[in-house]
């Protein structure tokens, strides 16, 4: 029903398909960002021009990789790839456009060395794990590596630059339009959720992983990658911060008890709405089986010795609450 509605809606599009959509390619996500480029042109464009043109790219390429979804033409690992990728690409393309924009107005946020300081942006749940489907909205967390002001014509301070930043792309990916929309955006992993800021610089991310980081916060993390930006200083995020807040010097059993309370909730749930059959939330779904992978990637990754396969299935029946 999408390609056909999608096939009325942009009258060139099977000729696009045709001569020049790659339907026996498979794509990589360079082909994808240089696509959304050309396609849209980040900060050349008024808001409305640049997401509708945004919006036609998006709906384009949905189709293309639709298609070959259907047609048996790629098999189902590579078409969760190019889904990923056509996200990445969309959320760069935007976030060339905002700051682009703000640039203009206030001045480019730059580091203590000088160089020009890009929005971080992490990709979370689906979209971290490069296993996006058609339906996915995409959860991202906006990161900025120092603070400071920029040197423009109305200067900023770098937090308030890229709170309005993070908005910006929000607002140019999430919006309804004519077109439709690039994708449903969701902020509430970031640090305090809905009532802290839009975007946190890395020190403060820090500070807040280590005071008041939850259980549910080190699942979550297991999947952040970085989906724009990446050059502005995630490796040592990840080394200083993410990568011990997830993944503990010894061994925490504690995990056990907070997996499976949280298993226990979503059982609840779950019942409560009588959505035993429930591909993603009941028995046998796509949550439990996120959840023993979780429990592996946990152990795994938390203890200061590698542990053997038999002890991580010998400790599953714990996880389960089972004797």
């Amino acid at each position: 029903e999408f390609v056909a509605d999608a096939c009325r809606r942009d009258t060139g599009l099977l000729d696009w398909l045709a001569d020049s959509g790659g339907l026996h390619e498979d794509l990589a996500l360079e082909s994808y960002v240089a696509a959304a480029e050309q396609a849209t042109q980040p900060g050349t464009q008024d808001d409305p021009g640049f997401m509708a043109a945004l919006r036609r790219f998006r709906r384009r390429q949905l189709v293309r990789i639709a298609w070959r979804d259907l047609a048996g033409l790629a098999p189902i690992e590579q078409v969760l790839l190019e889904l990923s990728a056509l996200a990445e690409a969309s959320i760069g393309a935007a976030c060339r456009h905002a700051t682009a924009t703000l640039g203009n107005r206030h001045g480019v946020p730059r580091g203590k060395d000088g160089r020009e300081m890009p929005l971080l942006v992490l990709g979370m749940g689906k979209l971290g794990g490069g296993e996006l489907n058609f339906s996915s909205d995409i959860d991202l967390v906006f990161l900025f590596a120092e603070h400071g002001e920029t040197a423009g014509p109305r200067p900023l301070e770098h937090e308030e630059y890229f709170v309005r930043a993070g908005k910006r792309v929000a607002q140019l990916l999430g919006t309804p339009t004519d077109d439709g929309f690039v994708y449903r955006v969701d902020l509430r992993l970031r640090p305090f959720g809905d009532s802290g800021p839009v975007a946190v610089s890395f020190d403060a991310m820090e500070e807040y992983l280590q005071q008041h980081g939850r259980d549910w916060e080190r699942y979550a993390y297991v999947k952040a990658r970085p989906v724009y930006g990446a050059d502005s200083g995630f490796n040592d995020l990840y080394r200083d911060a993410l990568r011990p807040f997830v993944y503990r010097r010894y061994l925490d059993f504690s995990v056990f008890e907070s997996l499976r309370a949280m298993k226990e909730l979503i059982a609840r749930e779950v019942e409560r709405r009588e959505l035993q059959q429930n591909v993603k939330l009941g028995p046998g779904g796509i949550r439990e089986i996120e959840f023993i992978v979780q429990a592996f990637q946990l152990l795994r990754g938390g203890s200061t010795q590698r542990l053997q396969t038999r002890s991580l299935l010998e400790a599953l029946p714990q996880l389960a609450g089972q004797k």
